[in-house]
């Protein structure tokens, strides 16, 4: 029997087969990693009976939605929704009947943008689902393990999904690491959609930025100032992280600022 595998450690789906991969490269490289008990796997379909999604709204025409109880990496979706169409912004694994309909009932996907290869989980069931295209930075494409004619791989440093809707690529954990700007958002002073491209601390009022989050690998400084300069040439007023209440609701462009400043500081070596 041809069934889809889920890596239970990152989320990420392979292609049907009759057994699971040998291994998941997602996880075997240094910025995931393999757990102390082994890689395991489970059948897409097994994911329904014990798991199901759970909604917040954060501002007008902003959804979150986060699997419950907890399954992968835990991240977050996002359910934009814009006069120019609605964009599921990162990516879980679960794709159930009830998130189906509720999705429908809110208008449904014109797009799906992706922070980074951790977050693809099954992006190809929710394309197939909504007829929706998957926007992927062409920097990431060697971490795509199940291809679908769904994807659209785009290049240079920002894509324009349509007006005040801008992907922009930031680096740094991923080279084709990407963060959504979102003009109207926060009463038009804008949001930044930021996955963990940007990683909002569980204070809230800092921002991390690092190589790999589960073996805390630091970014280099020079990445973190390149990154600076491609995310920070843009107004926001609000950070949206990829965890549950990681959010940062006011002043967002100086905290990000200053905890980029502080970050280069530490390495390199200004401590006081």
């Amino acid at each position: 029997m041809m069934t889809v595998f889920l890596c239970k450690a990152c989320g990420t789906s392979y292609p049907d087969a009759p057994q699971p991969p040998a291994g998941c490269p997602i996880c075997e490289d240094e910025r995931q990693y393999i757990p102390a008990g082994g890689q395991e796997w489970l059948a897409r379909e097994t994911l329904v009976p014990v798991h199901r999604n759970a909604w917040q709204q954060h501002e007008l025409g902003l959804y979150s939605l986060q699997t419950m109880p907890a399954f992968a990496i835990n991240q977050r979706a996002f359910l934009l929704r814009t006069p120019g169409g609605n964009v599921l912004w990162d990516c879980i694994a679960l794709l159930d009947g009830a998130t189906k309909a509720l999705v429908e009932s809110l208008g449904g996907l014109s797009a799906i943008a992706i922070s980074h290869p951790h977050y693809y989980s099954t992006m190809q069931d929710w394309a197939a689902a909504f007829g929706a295209p998957i926007h992927l930075h062409a920097a990431d494409r060697q971490w795509i393990m199940r291809p679908d004619p769904a994807i659209r791989l785009w290049e240079g440093d920002a894509l324009e999904l349509w007006p005040g809707i801008t992907l922009v690529r930031g680096g740094g954990h991923f080279p084709g690491g990407t963060v959504l700007h979102w003009a109207d958002g926060a009463d038009k002073r804008g949001v930044l959609l930021a996955g963990d491209i940007l990683q909002v601390t569980p204070g809230a009022h800092r921002i991390s930025f690092m190589w790999s989050y589960p073996n805390m690998m630091p970014l280099p400084a020079a990445e973190i100032r390149r990154l600076m300069e491609r995310v920070s040439a843009r107004p926001f007023e609000r950070i949206y992280g990829a965890f549950f209440g990681q959010n940062v609701l006011a002043n967002a462009h100086a905290v990000l600022g200053e905890s980029a400043a502080r970050y280069i500081e530490l390495l390199e070596g200004r401590t006081g």
